[in-house]
């Protein structure tokens, strides 16, 4: 049964409950723009936020009408660079009061805020840039996935090396034969999904005056303000906020394999062994994936390997010298006819490259991601990391982390049910309850 509120019911709501957020049935609606350009509102106004709305308003075909952020120092340092937008603190406040005035939302949130925000968004009928990872939960996921396509509304996941040159290029050598039929890959980054002696720390900090530290923690369950812990820069490591190394790169580095061998989801997933912590992500991992074969990969199943925290793959894998100097971060896809090493942001190469030493690169044009999810949102049509497309790659990146936490198991994973077949505990870890006052229509059970 569709939910019925009306604007003036939601604006006492959020006044007289302070917590309770959105329940608003899905409706299109967009601002009229006196100029022609789009009428966009930015969460988060800092760090990958601030650098996200940057990029959006270079298109030079964007009003930015609202900033919200929980930090006012942040806030007000992007109130400045946007002198013409109305500034929030409270992300549903800003929904509520925007809502007529605005076409589109980007989300550069901590992790665990991304699927909150924008959900309500999408269920506001609003164009939305979510960064990476997706969500912060494998449920999140699937469900603002199908809440986009409902919605008609143009998406994109910050994921903006998928429009580099780099990564076309290597996208297009793999499906132009370059290597033949692939028959597995590794993937790996040198970033730390943690500290060893990273604990959470006793008791508690004074929250600085500037900072609304209840609004910070949002759906998470609540714990006490510790001054250099969580905000600005290292909540990434804790399992409540964000989602370890292989949710911040994973996304990136998964991406032109993805793409290039239009990988759907996975089969099974296993983590291996190792000392897993109760709150923060293991330091480092292995991850390995399985995945339904296609039409460019050798077999029935491909396998891919993630690993993190400097751990890398032997070059030998690859039929490589064991000397072999690989990137800090980067992918070797293994193909029947060579390899194809794709260090993180830089140029693919071909190897051995005694081989491939008169191969022609295609030549390939760089895409501006923000500028592309702009012009799609003023004139239709899709973006290149549109959510049907990032939503599964953020499920199977996620799923690694489930993994972790089941350290040892093969997960057996039933995409089409959203279920762990083998392991029914594991399923308790693909999504969780809301922090009580804060459910979020389409997410909350």
């Amino acid at each position: 049964m569709r939910n019925r509120i009306t604007r003036r019911r939601f604006m006492k709501q959020v006044a007289g409950a302070g917590l309770a957020l959105p329940l608003i049935a899905p409706r299109l609606g967009f601002a009229e723009s006196p100029n022609g350009k789009l009428q966009h509102a930015a969460v988060g106004a800092g760090g990958r936020g601030r650098a996200d709305l940057n990029e959006i308003v270079k298109s030079g075909k964007v009003d930015v009408v609202a900033l919200c952020d929980v930090d006012e120092n942040t806030l007000n340092e992007a109130g400045q660079a946007f002198p013409g937008a109305r500034k929030y603190r409270d992300w549903r406040e800003m929904l509520a009061k925007e809502e007529k005035n605005i076409d589109s939302v980007s989300v550069g949130t901590p992790d665990h805020m991304h699927a909150p925000v924008a959900m309500s968004a999408l269920r506001l009928g609003k164009h939305v840039f979510c960064e990476k990872p997706l969500t912060h939960e494998v449920y999140e996921a699937r469900q603002v996935t199908e809440a986009a396509r409902k919605a008609g509304v143009v998406t994109q996941m910050g994921i903006q090396i998928h429009s580099h040159v780099v990564y076309r290029t290597a996208v297009r050598l793999i499906q132009d034969g370059a290597i033949g039929k692939v028959k597995e890959w590794h993937s790996w980054c040198s970033a730390h999904g943690s500290a060893e002696d990273l604990a959470r720390p006793e008791g508690e900090d004074p929250v600085p005056a500037h900072l609304d530290w209840d609004l910070w923690i949002g759906v998470a369950p609540f714990r006490p303000f510790k001054e250099d812990i969580y905000h600005p820069n290292r909540w990434r490591a804790w399992q409540d906020f964000g989602c370890g190394a292989l949710g911040d790169f994973g996304c990136h580095i998964f991406d032109p394999v993805f793409t290039a061998l239009e990988i759907g989801p996975p089969l099974s997933v296993r983590a291996e062994e190792m000392a897993m912590g109760k709150e923060v992500w293991p330091v480092s991992q292995v991850v390995h994936y399985e995945f339904p074969g296609t039409s460019m990969t050798s077999g029935k199943i491909i396998e891919g390997t993630w690993r993190d925290g400097g751990k890398q793959p032997s070059p030998e894998v690859a039929g490589l010298p064991k000397d072999f100097e690989l990137p800090k971060s980067g992918s070797l896809i293994i193909g029947e006819e060579g390899v194809l090493l794709l260090p993180h942001y830089d140029k693919p190469r071909l190897l051995p490259e005694e081989k491939f030493a008169n191969y022609a690169h295609p030549e390939v044009d760089d895409v501006n991601h923000y500028a592309a999810w702009v012009n799609a949102c003023l004139s239709g049509g899709k973006a290149p990391a549109n959510f049907d497309y990032s939503g599964p790659l953020a499920e199977a990146v996620l799923l690694g982390n489930v993994a972790a936490r089941m350290s040892g198991k093969a997960l057996m994973w039933d995409a089409a049910n959203l279920k762990v077949t083998n392991v029914p505990e594991a399923n308790d870890l693909l999504r969780r309850a809301y922090r009580e006052g804060w459910d979020v229509a389409g997410l909350s059970a």
